[in-house]
């Protein structure tokens, strides 16, 4: 894993914060972000940041 990421992206798959709407109860939109759960955790020996999506598909057994 030698690429750089930011701290908002997942190391494994890459995936990032997304923009979202808050709807009030006009339905009036304010843009908002939508983040990761990231945690910090092993993968291959190598200590990342990886979401809970991510933790949870690796812990599945085939």
């Amino acid at each position: 894993m030698n690429k750089k990421h930011f701290m908002s992206s997942c190391q494994i798959c890459d995936r990032k914060t997304r923009m979202g709407a808050s709807r009030s109860h006009s339905n009036i939109a304010t843009k908002r972000l939508q983040k990761l759960n990231l945690q910090k955790t092993t993968h291959k020996g190598e200590r990342v940041l990886a979401c809970a999506k991510c933790i949870k598909t690796l812990g599945k057994v085939k």
